[in-house]
């Protein structure tokens, strides 16, 4: 399966990157997001396909999963 060919291309560091607690699969009460710590807020990946891609990669990583606000509060 080829990257470019499912357009996950630009999100591929969300499955490697060296500290995995900066990205969490978090659950919201209407959808499934991406959160970054690092800008403390959902990564947009507006395509579906693209998303359930980069999400099954993440989850194969190990990355984390809460349905709690996995941010730092918003000043």
């Amino acid at each position: 399966m080829s990257v470019r060919i499912h357009g996950t291309d630009p999100h591929a560091e969300l499955g490697e990157s060296p500290d995995p607690l900066r990205w969490v699969i978090w659950h919201t009460a209407t959808e499934t997001l991406v959160f970054d710590r690092d800008v403390n807020g959902p990564l947009g990946i507006d395509d579906e396909a693209v998303l359930r891609e980069v999400l099954g990669r993440m989850r194969a990583a190990g990355v984390p999963e809460s349905d709690d606000y996995p941010g730092r509060p918003c000043s």
